[in-house]
């Protein structure tokens, strides 16, 4: 019933086909229906959602600040501050931890009146590339349940996949968003760094770290993406951008004369991708060819640092995650041991509780990157080669006008195949944490629209100038057309 376009959502409300209640009614019966296998949930809203959009219902009778986002019921990964809402961050050590105000995105939303369904499920702490690491529960792939849906945003892709929300916010550290996208077969956006307002995202990497959006479009990413870009001079990292041309206008023109660049340093002796599973290399090459039929060219381009850009990315994240993680010690917020002990064995005891084995791990490496005699030899060099990479992007953004490549190497795995190797999980990311290290915007696009229920989904991803979501975005309304 659903199963449409934000347009087509606003369009069918306008025109009274549907009220926002019946509409809130509906996903959160999908949820009920669904979410039982699924668990993209950690909780649901029903009862500030059915109020929400009552109020949104009576808004709509006196034709009062009607939006295009008015009445959109949307889901937000549990690492979002929603005021008065729990918010865990999908760990243990911030168990019964409420939100004193709401994230600036969800402030923004709030005055677009969207309608919030309930938080998602996440890898804990935003670390992890299955949504395994959960401290709450696994979340399985809509598409088949044997299998992961993607991290750390799996709850947030794994919910819209499954029709159980339009639309869920989710964050982007080295491919949180685009990777889950693609093993649930939805759009993933991560803007570029500094384009949406961080302010009210508990912290992973913060230098890294970006809010996104996984929907059914890229035509819906560009409408909620308007509605959450901007300045905030609540976040210093925060930057005020034109986003590379207007959503609103359908003319493709200057997309059909797109060129895309391929790296040259990820391909084969044969021009083909490396290191690709056989299903998501046919599907990589037919999205390509589509790509060409819109009248889009591709380009091999040198880019000599990408394929450094993996260990540069971790060395850097677990640096950042561990002096993140030292404000949790159980005692200000979250879960604390009640039994009378020294400080000292207080933080070790409330933080072995209350962090799971990834997050243990990323602790340890960070920190030891981060100590003295090691700071030069390994985050200080990261730094170094962060900058050329960056470098590269640029030199190349000189003749084409955005960057071409799959999302993840391989279709989803089945729930608990890696997650006893965390080294395959991480090269899981060699593609999607390019951008992440340069900041830049990349969307991931289903190849195909899923109507072949025993094939899974593949994603691939455009790389975007600084600030230029408008022109990926086209490229991906382009494709969907």
């Amino acid at each position: 019933m659903f199963n449409i376009s934000i347009k087509e959502f606003y369009k069918g409300l306008a025109e009274k086909k549907f009220s926002a209640k019946e509409a809130t009614e509906f996903f959160i019966k999908q949820i009920k229906e669904k979410d039982e296998e699924v668990k993209a949930f950690l909780e649901v809203f029903e009862e500030s959602a059915l109020e929400e959009a009552k109020r949104v219902d009576e808004i709509l009778e006196k034709r009062e600040n009607f939006g295009v986002l008015t009445g959109v019921p949307m889901a937000v990964k549990d690492n979002i501050l929603i005021k008065g809402k729990e918010a865990t961050g999908g760990s243990k050590i911030l168990k019964g931890h409420r939100a004193e105000y709401d994230a600036t995105v969800i402030k923004k939303l709030k005055e677009s009146k969207v309608v919030f369904l309930g938080r998602t499920n996440m890898d804990e702490f935003a670390m992890g590339s299955s949504t395994e690491n959960s401290a709450w529960q696994v979340t399985h792939n809509p598409n088949d349940l044997e299998r992961v849906p993607g991290g750390t945003s799996g709850g947030s892709a794994a919910a819209v996949a499954a029709e159980m929300a339009m639309a869920a916010l989710g964050s982007d550290t080295g491919g949180s968003i685009r990777q889950p996208a693609s093993f649930c077969g939805v759009v993933g956006l991560k803007p570029t760094y500094g384009a949406v307002s961080r302010f009210g995202l508990i912290a992973a990497a913060s230098s890294f770290d970006q809010i996104g959006l996984l929907t059914k479009t890229a035509e819906d990413a560009a409408i909620i993406f308007s509605a959450i870009a901007g300045k905030d001079e609540l976040d210093s990292t925060n930057s005020v951008s034109d986003f590379g041309g207007e959503f609103e206008k359908d003319d493709f023109e200057r997309v059909k004369s797109f060129t895309l660049g391929i790296p040259k340093e990820l391909l084969d002796k044969d021009g083909k991708f490396k290191g690709l599973d056989l299903e998501t290399a046919v599907e990589i090459e037919k999205s390509k060819k589509r790509l060409e039929d819109l009248g889009i060219k591709f380009k091999e381009v040198s880019m000599p640092f990408i394929e450094y850009a993996l260990p540069c990315y971790y060395i850097m994240i677990f640096a950042e995650e561990s002096s993140n993680l030292a404000r949790f010690d159980g005692l200000r917020y979250g879960a604390s041991t009640k039994e009378n002990k020294s400080l000292f064995d207080l933080y070790l005891e409330n933080k072995s509780a209350g962090f799971g084995e990834e997050v243990k791990r990323r602790i340890i490496l960070g920190t030891f990157v981060l100590s003295s005699g090691y700071y030069d030899a390994y985050y200080g060099k990261a730094e170094k080669v962060r900058r050329l990479i960056k470098k590269d992007f640029k030199n190349v953004f000189s003749s084409v006008d955005a960057i071409f490549m799959p999302t993840a190497p391989t279709v989803a795995y089945k729930i608990g195949e890696k997650i006893i190797d965390p080294l395959a999980m991480y090269m899981g990311d060699i593609f999607t944490v390019t951008a992440s290290v340069a900041g830049l915007p990349a969307v991931s696009l289903p190849t195909e629209k899923k109507e072949n229920r025993k094939k899974l989904p593949v994603g691939f991803q455009i790389i975007g100038k600084p600030f230029h979501e408008g022109e990926i975005l086209k490229v991906g309304m382009a494709y969907e057309k």
